[in-house]
């Protein structure tokens, strides 16, 4: 991928995810901008190298790696500088109270949803 054709696709991703996050919770941190950009780069990847798969396995690879990414960002920004940008501790399920598994199953149907449209937007931009 291009340097400009990655900077779209993350900064695509960085808004989507704020906005997300602000529909979903009325605010979010700069941190899950970031999460958002690395994730929807990964999704263009997902979708490139995974494009004979189905969407169920490419949404259990999103779901997984967003979770990763969650894990390691709340371990940096909520307990290392304790900035409090969410706290999943009184979920079932949760680990660290930094991911659960609910917001695991919501990753993968946000990948489901957006790992075509990643795809499909890397393709246009690869091309034009």
């Amino acid at each position: 991928m291009k340097a400009k054709n990655s900077m779209i696709i993350f900064s695509i991703g960085a808004m989507g995810y704020g906005l997300i996050e602000i529909l979903w919770r009325g605010h979010t941190h700069w941190s899950m901008l970031s999460a958002g950009g690395i994730c929807f780069m990964f999704f263009a990847k997902i979708g490139e190298k995974l494009n004979k798969a189905s969407i169920l396995l490419k949404g259990l690879v999103g779901s997984c790696f967003i979770t990763t990414v969650e894990f390691i960002l709340g371990i940096i920004f909520n307990i290392i500088l304790k900035k409090n940008v969410w706290d999943y501790s009184k979920m079932p399920f949760n680990i660290l109270g930094q991911i659960c598994l609910l917001y695991s199953v919501f990753w993968g149907i946000l990948s489901i949803i957006f790992i075509p449209f990643a795809s499909s937007l890397s393709k246009k931009l690869k091309k034009g």
